[in-house]
């Protein structure tokens, strides 16, 4: 055995999309960083699909960007097709999402690590904790050699006990092509906590030679991209189109007769897979009566004939795999370059998390990514830039970092994790979040970059930046209030030609934007001055001015929300003290531990008579406001 001859502030396990946010957050906090990966050229590779963002999660890689993460930019930087999605609908279910190269993806992120300061990275594979008197003082790899850190932040993936299927063959891995983390799994279960299985999957990769792409539907990128991050000016990156497809009853007929072979139905698959995101057999199980299930063709790069095949993630034996892709049109004479397969991993129950992402178990002990049962790149992110700015912050004796739900979509992320647990990869969806109309894309930066400022990831560029954007915003708003609309036959006609009535008195342009069919790129045609102002800076005045009643509404239910939040509960409190309250409540709260009034009422099975209950015993100690209790 040997021991690093450096202690660290911070190790971090893995180097995924978890990891490698919550490496740069500690670095960039000043701490003496250690970024431990089983293998240096697989740092923040794209497993699954080549993309970021999308519905929901948009929303995440932007409250990233606007905290000082890194997810964003690599985006921009190595995006190479955008679109921004839902673009006809409410601004609340608005979001951007992105095709990667995933090899540049995956490179630039690794020439980002390895150029930041504080920050060092090591390839091995760490095979357990080290824990003294409750609280972690490190790891220890499978070649023996320990790593001594004051926190560590575990994100690892799908290699906790990784086990790959493909039809009826099964073999251990992290993921195709890499070893699984068996010892870790082993440890981290030694010290008490939870672990469960949970099962995701992919699809066959294919040679874009073999593809006759000319039978099919195509999907070029927006004309104008939007980026993610707020030091991105334009997306610079040649952009390629997408193409759509559909499987047909003869693919279902070749699915349904491999069932006998498929792991997921011959029982040989024990985790539990995603309901939002079915293996093809599941979609055709469950939805016998669909005649086709649409499959995106997406390109993996600029440089790469490789395409992936969105739509037919699959575990199924590889004569099935072959016959389901040649009986879809456009793909009768494709090669599969690589294999579809399901897998199956570890993971530990959330509940047994703080919210700033620290274990119950053990002090100084982070949890982030799918380890605790999400899955996504952006959710992995989100949760690892979260542990490693309160990793960070812990060593620095400062306050965490919680976001709550009210405040970001990571705060709902976080939240969710904590209260409620998951029996099933969890994944973020718009309808999670309620007040989803004031945590949209375009505001992200609005509401939490002056956080990231303070707590100190926001570089200096990014906050001019920041503060420009508001500078204009507010300029806009002044503006729109200051140019009057005045009844006249232009105007009428101007109205009419847009499908709105006539004005009968003299108004700010504002007030008239209120109307849904009125915008600010349609008043240009009357106020030519409106021309100049920035599309991203329209947008969220736009946004702000038609739904100014419903975000009104919001931020008082937010009020009351807050609250409840704001009603904290003791460390110690005794739950088994309180009367009124029964057995099993009392069991969930003692070991959970939220930390306020408002967290406790939304883990499952706490009753709002339960709620009562420890507000009257809290306002018996004097605990509280006396208006909350």
């Amino acid at each position: 055995m040997s021991v690093y001859p450096e202690k660290f502030g911070v190790m971090v396990i893995g180097a995924g999309h978890a990891g490698c946010e919550a490496a740069l957050a500690s670095a960039r906090l000043g701490i003496s960083t250690c970024l431990l990966t089983i293998n240096l050229d697989c740092i923040a590779a794209m497993s699954c699909n080549p993309a970021i963002g999308g519905l929901a999660k948009g929303q995440l890689v932007r409250e990233i960007d606007a905290l000082g993460g890194e997810m964003g930019r690599n985006i921009d930087a190595t995006g190479i097709q955008f679109r921004r999605l839902n673009t006809s609908k409410g601004p609340a279910v608005r979001a951007t999402r992105a095709q990667a190269d995933r090899l540049l993806y995956r490179l630039r992120m690794k020439q980002v690590l390895e150029s930041q300061d504080n920050l060092q990275i090591h390839q091995a594979m760490a095979a357990g904790l080290l824990v003294r008197d409750g609280r972690v003082y490190g790891i220890i790899t499978t070649i023996g050699q320990e790593f001594h850190a004051e926190r560590v932040i575990v994100t690892t993936g799908t290699f906790l006990k990784g086990v790959i299927h493909i039809g009826m063959n099964r073999f251990e891995a992290g993921r195709l092509g890499d070893p699984p983390s068996n010892r870790l799994s082993q440890s981290i279960s030694e010290q008490g906590f939870q672990m469960g299985r949970l099962k995701t999957g992919t699809p066959p990769r294919l040679d874009a030679k073999t593809i006759d792409f000319s039978v099919l539907d195509i999907q070029e990128s927006d004309p104008s991209p939007t980026p993610f991050s707020i030091l991105t000016d334009r997306i610079s990156t040649p952009q390629r189109p997408c193409y759509i497809t559909y499987t047909n009853s003869k693919t279902h007929r070749f699915i349904e007769s491999g069932l006998d072979r498929s792991p997921l139905f011959a029982g040989v698959i024990k985790g539990t897979g995603a309901r939002y995101c079915p293996s093809i057999e599941d979609k055709i199980h469950r939805f016998p009566d669909r005649e086709r299930h649409q499959v995106f063709l997406e390109p993996e790069g600029l440089d790469t004939v490789e395409v992936y095949p969105n739509g037919i993630s699959t575990s199924l034996p590889m004569d099935i795999q072959i016959k389901m892709v040649h009986s879809i049109r456009g793909l009768e004479k494709a090669q599969i370059m690589r294999p579809g397969y399901a897998i199956e991993y570890d993971f530990s129950n959330p509940q047994q998390l703080k919210p700033t992402l620290e274990t119950m178990l053990i002090k100084g002990l982070y949890l982030a990514g799918q380890i605790n049962g999400t899955s996504g790149y952006e959710e992995a992110g989100a949760q690892g830039l979260i542990a490693g700015i309160n990793a960070a912050r812990s060593l620095r004796d400062e306050p965490p970092l919680i976001l709550d739900r009210s405040q970001a979509y990571i705060g709902v992320l976080i939240d969710d994790l904590v209260t409620k647990g998951t029996k099933e990869p969890y994944r973020m969806f718009t309808s999670r979040a309620e007040y989803r109309l004031l945590l949209r894309e375009d505001n992200a930066h609005a509401r939490l970059t002056p956080i990231g400022r303070e707590i100190g990831l926001v570089d200096d560029a990014s906050w001019e930046r920041f503060q420009k954007k508001q500078e204009r915003i507010k300029e806009t708003m002044r503006m729109l209030n200051e140019i009057k609309v005045t009844p006249g036959r232009e105007t009428e006609a101007w109205l009419s030609s847009i499908g709105s009535t006539p004005i009968r008195q003299q108004i700010p342009l504002a007030e008239l934007l209120k109307r849904p069919e009125v915008t600010i790129e349609a008043a240009s045609e009357l106020f030519p001055v409106l021309d100049e102002i920035p599309e991203d800076t329209r947008c969220q005045v736009e946004i702000e001015t038609k739904y100014q009643g419903y975000v009104k509404r919001q931020e008082e239910e937010i009020e009351k929300f807050r609250q409840w939040e704001s009603v904290k509960l003791p460390d110690d409190i005794d739950y088994s003290s309180i009367p009124g309250l029964t057995r099993e409540v009392v069991e969930k709260l003692q070991r959970q531990r939220p930390d306020s009034i408002g967290r406790a009422s939304r883990i499952s099975g706490i009753t709002p008579a339960a709620i009562t209950a420890i507000r009257i015993h809290l306002k018996k100690l004097g605990i509280g406001e006396k208006e909350n209790c």
